[in-house]
C-alpha cells in the first residue's frame, strides 16, 4: 500500500516564475504531472492550496483592509487555484475532486471529512481549498488540520528553497540546511517552517512535517514516496 499524505502548495507554486503572480498554465501542468505520477505509484494525495499568487489577505489587512474581509478574499483566491489544478490533473488522465471549506456548490464540493477520505480511497487526487473556512487561520494551519482529519502519515510543505535553514538562504549564502529537527527546535528557535499553530497541532498529533524544494523536478514524487528530501521535522 502507498502512503497517504497532505501536501501544502502555496499560491506562489502556481505563479509565472518570472512575474511571481497569476496562474501559469505550464507551471500548473508540471505540478499536475507530478501529482498524477505519485498517485500512479499507489499513494493517496490530498493537496491544500494557497492563494498568494492572486490575493494576499494578511498583507492587504496590513495595508488597512479589514482582516476578516481580507482573509475571506484570500480564501476565494485558493478556490481559483484549486480549480486550475483540478483541470490540469484531469487533463493528465487522473480523476480529481475539489472540496472547499467555503460553500460554493456550483464549482466545488463542500469539505466533508468522510467524503474526502472516500475520494482518496477511490484513487482521486483531493484538492482542498478555502482554508479552514474561518478568517485568522493560515493555510499552514489548514494543512495540519486536514492531515489529522484524514489520517495522513505526513505533512509535506513545498517551498522555493531546499528545506529549513538557520538563516535566510537567499540573503545569506552561508546559511546551514537542517536535515532533521524536532518540533521544539522549530518553536524554540523561531524557525520559519510553518506558523506556531500548525507546528503545535502536528506535535500534539505526532505528525511529521517534511519541507522541500518544489522547484526541483521530481521532488513532489520523491517527498510523497518518503525519500529523504529537504528537512524532516518530527
Amino acid at each position: 500500500m502507498g502512503r497517504r499524505v497532505a501536501l501544502k502548495l502555496s499560491g506562489e507554486a502556481f505563479a509565472d516564475p518570472e512575474l511571481g503572480y497569476g496562474i501559469d498554465p505550464e507551471t500548473v501542468r508540471q505540478l499536475a504531472g507530478e501529482l498524477v505520477e505519485a498517485r500512479g505509484a499507489g499513494h493517496e494525495v490530498a493537496v491544500v492550496v494557497g492563494g498568494g499568487n492572486i490575493f494576499r489577505g494578511l498583507s492587504s489587512a496590513a495595508a488597512g483592509m479589514d482582516r476578516a474581509n481580507a482573509d475571506y478574499m484570500g480564501m476565494l483566491a485558493t478556490v481559483i487555484n484549486a480549480l486550475a489544478l483540478r483541470d490540469a490533473v484531469e487533463s493528465e488522465g487522473c480523476a480529481a475532486r475539489v472540496q472547499t471549506a467555503l460553500r460554493i456548490e456550483q464549482v466545488a464540493e463542500p469539505y466533508i471529512r468522510l467524503r474526502a477520505i472516500r475520494h482518496l480511497e477511490k484513487g482521486r487526487v483531493l484538492i482542498l481549498a478555502g482554508g479552514t473556512g474561518n478568517p485568522f487561520f493560515s493555510t499552514d494551519t489548514t494543512v495540519a488540520l486536514r492531515a489529522v482529519e484524514i489520517g495522513a502519515e505526513v505533512v509535506l510543505k513545498a517551498t522555493k528553497v531546499d528545506g529549513v535553514f538557520d538563516d535566510d538562504p537567499v540573503s545569506n549564502p552561508d546559511a546551514r540546511l537542517f536535515d532533521e529537527l524536532t518540533y521544539m527546535d522549530v518553536l524554540g528557535k523561531g524557525l520559519r517552517v510553518m506558523d506556531s499553530t500548525a507546528i503545535t497541532m502536528c506535535m500534539e498529533n505526532n505528525l511529521p512535517i517534511r519541507v522541500f524544494n518544489i522547484s526541483v523536478p521530481g521532488n513532489i514524487v520523491r517527498a510523497v514516496a518518503g525519500e529523504p528530501v529537504g528537512t524532516l521535522v518530527r
